[in-house]
């Protein structure tokens, strides 16, 4: 029996449209060539590429170390410590001590003779500085910048055992008389210094005046020997002209040019009493 249908079924019109559309796409797409692609993202720019050196390892100067033994019972030979530095010698903390470099000496643990020497040569020292004519004098700073109170103190006792044992009554009351007018006025004499605005340390006036006193002394070491009237006052004048001159310029360069008389004024008043009293008593 034959079959009135062919194997083939006509599609719709519509349907027949759309596949025309969609081959007429598939030809021109490939008829104009592949499109280019955009990339997602700008590339990056280029990187700074790393020198490598040629030789990646620098020799080491150090030798190898020596391959280990065969024999286990080898030990290892031990350090030895370092020996521990000498203690500083006595003249080595002297040079320290003078440069001012490191502790100060210890004077406690020393002899008394060298204590004594080291006194006595401060005290011919300052001596020179101030009753002697030298470049310092004009500057008080300069001139008893290591001051003491030995020296001033020994002056004026030996002035005040002086002139009583040239007394011939009551030496004791004479030597308390003569410290006492020392003492005090050295005092007296620094606090007006002061009061006047004077720019000059306490104990360093004290020690001036002290050491001012060294003429006087020789001054009544010799009208104790020589009892005469004129022979006296001539030393005594020439003693008290001689203390005036020591204390001049450090009185004067330490109080204001405009009250230096107000200074020296008590300075020689002291001076020509102890004169007075020098005379009166030997």
């Amino acid at each position: 029996m034959s079959n009135s249908h062919s194997d083939t079924i006509p599609l719709h019109p519509s349907s027949q449209s759309d596949i025309d559309e969609i081959e007429n796409l598939i030809n021109a797409s490939v008829q104009s060539g592949p499109a280019t692609v955009l990339p997602a993202r700008p590339p990056s720019p280029p990187r700074a590429s790393i020198p490598v050196s040629s030789t990646p390892f620098i020799q080491s100067q150090i030798p190898p170390p020596p391959p280990p033994s065969s024999s286990s019972n080898q030990k290892v030979p031990s350090v030895t410590a370092a020996p521990p530095p000498p203690p500083p010698s006595a003249g080595n903390s002297s040079s320290i001590a003078a440069t001012g470099f490191g502790p100060a000496p210890n004077t406690l643990t020393e002899p008394v003779w060298d204590t004594v020497k080291r006194d006595l040569s401060r005290i011919v020292s300052n001596l020179k500085l101030v009753v002697f004519p030298n470049p310092y004098r004009e500057d008080p700073g300069k001139a008893l910048r290591d001051w003491d109170l030995w020296g001033p103190f020994f002056f004026i006792v030996f002035l005040g055992l002086t002139l009583s044992w040239s007394a011939s009554v009551k030496k004791s009351e004479v030597f308390a008389v003569a410290f006492a007018l020392l003492a005090a006025g050295a005092v007296i004499l620094t606090l007006n210094v002061l009061l006047l605005g004077g720019h000059i340390i306490f104990f360093q006036s004290l020690s001036l005046l002290g050491y001012c006193l060294f003429p006087l002394d020789i001054g009544a070491l010799i009208c104790m020997l020589k009892d005469n009237v004129i022979l006296k006052m001539v030393v005594v004048g020439v003693t008290l002209a001689w203390s005036s001159w020591a204390a001049y310029p450090f009185m004067s360069s330490a109080v204001n040019p405009r009250r230096k008389a107000l200074a020296l004024y008590p300075v020689f008043l002291m001076y020509v009493s102890v004169g007075f009293l020098i005379i009166a008593i030997n």
